[in-house]
């Protein structure tokens, strides 16, 4: 909140989430101008580094373009849909280096963060994901940096940007999206109410009443379940970047209330966005 003219101006982006954008962005930069080979494989995925840094340089343009209130139809907000979209654009888009590609992401980051954090929206906007606030569309932007992002340093053999901090500010766009995401097929007929807790703060409820989704940024009194994680082992997992027997046995994953084999079901109930 700044004073300007003796009135108070409130940023549409919460405290932090728009350092996170423009960080997580330089990091995958300095991923890519450190010599990338970007023909390299990302493990378990189809593109290579260099494809997978045009997705991103593509998509934070798109996203810049929708906090700057222009409208970017994208899919229909389904998994296929998304996929067929992504493989179209980068089709239609030849670069692969490393350097454009670098300056792209952050050149695309900055003006999306710099459009929502002066307020050029005056509304939802609708995102490949469905319609969304200024606040979701910068968290979206975010959690997309850092899924890609962790790919990128994986392929690269370098450290990850992901840390406790920037997970916390993807929440805002996770909470909207599970609902959109829900495995129709696994939360068919089932009632249940979970708590999931991050370590070191952050919370929501998930409640499924007989297939139906909703999700709380309060958790739910006397949940069933309550699932207490790490919270980068949150986000990958949200992600579909990682499985949930490893952090398990590693402790970063704990579960208590009177039905606690509700835990492993959760991570199943949902798509990766």
């Amino acid at each position: 909140m700044d004073a300007v003219a003796g009135q108070d101006v409130r940023r549409p982006l919460p405290d932090g989430l728009g350092t996170a954008i423009r960080g997580t962005a330089e990091d995958i930069a300095a991923l890519l101008r450190a010599g990338a080979d970007t023909e390299r494989r990302i493990p378990g995925a189809e593109w290579s580094v260099g494809e997978a840094a045009a997705h991103l340089a593509l998509a934070n343009e798109l996203m810049a373009g929708l906090a700057a209130g222009h409208a970017r139809p994208y899919g229909d907000g389904t998994p296929q849909s998304l996929a067929a979209a992504n493989e179209r654009s980068l089709a239609e888009f030849g670069e692969r280096r490393a350097e454009p590609l670098a300056a792209m992401i952050v050149e695309h980051a900055d003006a999306c963060a710099a459009s929502l954090e002066e307020g050029t929206l005056e509304g939802p906007v609708v995102t490949p994901l469905g319609t969304m606030g200024p606040q979701d569309l910068g968290a979206y932007l975010l959690t997309h940096m850092l899924g890609h992002g962790y790919d990128l340093a994986r392929a690269l053999g370098r450290p990850h940007m992901l840390d406790r901090a920037r997970v916390a500010l993807t929440l805002p766009f996770l909470l909207t999206a599970m609902p959109r995401v829900a495995e129709p097929s696994a939360v068919v007929g089932m009632n249940a109410r979970y708590a999931v807790r991050l370590w070191g703060g952050g919370a929501f409820g998930v409640t499924l009443a007989d297939g139906a989704v909703s999700v709380d940024e309060r958790p739910p009194a006397g949940p069933d379940c309550t699932i207490s994680i790490e919270p980068v082992t949150f986000l990958l997992m949200a992600l579909g970047r990682q499985g949930q027997v490893g952090p398990i046995l590693r402790g970063r994953i704990l579960v208590r209330g009177r039905k606690p084999w509700l835990a492993p079901r959760f991570p199943g109930l949902f798509t990766a966005p």
